[in-house]
């Protein structure tokens, strides 16, 4: 950052760091031991499509690499009510969650290569308790950081602060934690969850 952009009080954007994606399965066993959260086998990521067949192309080659490999995940594109798009990777429930995080860093890496990584919005990894209530997990691409998403039971569009707070409080140390809640945007309805 330069002279002036210090005296302007502009500052370079926080750098994505994908590879916190790998640090989920370590925060998967954490959840598990303390509040009996495991993995669904879910998880999408989040991006505004591009027009023209460049993105089209690209999109339709992350989503053939998914489905190439040897235990390849069952990959959906859906779009939600606000005009974004998602890729939907799942997985067996129970089955690794290593396998769904390199999954989702593919789709993250494969549009961010391709120069589409300004389109990125996060990525989410959902975890189920006992009772069936799910959580997930939020990658902020343009922060790098994650933060919790608890629905509150009841199916009414309302968070459960209090366990988000907890989640976050219990992950600070395995995962980097978005602190500015402002950030913690609702993902109502997101595939995965």
């Amino acid at each position: 950052m330069g002279f002036w952009d210090s005296v302007l009080g502009r500052t370079k954007p926080k750098q994505a760091n994908l590879d916190a994606l790998f640090s989920v399965p370590s925060a998967a066993v954490t959840l598990e031991a303390s509040l009996g959260l495991r993995p669904t086998g879910d998880g999408s990521v989040c991006y505004r499509a591009a027009a023209g067949p460049a993105f089209a192309n690209t999109q339709q080659e992350v989503l053939d690499l998914l489905r190439s490999t040897g235990d390849s995940p069952q990959v959906r594109v859906t779009q939600d009510d606000y005009g974004f798009t998602w890729i939907e990777v799942d997985r067996e429930p129970g089955s690794s969650v290593d396998g769904l995080c390199t999954g989702l860093h593919a789709v993250n890496t494969g549009l961010e290569a391709q120069g589409f990584g300004p389109a990125l919005l996060c990525t989410l990894v959902g975890f189920e308790d006992p009772t069936g209530r799910r959580v997930g997990l939020v990658y902020l691409y343009k922060q790098g950081t994650f933060y919790p998403f608890a629905p509150a039971p009841g199916g009414r569009q309302q968070r459960d602060n209090l366990l988000e707070l907890q989640l976050r409080d219990l992950l600070a140390a395995e995962l980097p934690i978005e602190q500015d809640l402002s950030r913690w945007l609702a993902v109502w309805g997101a595939p995965g969850l």
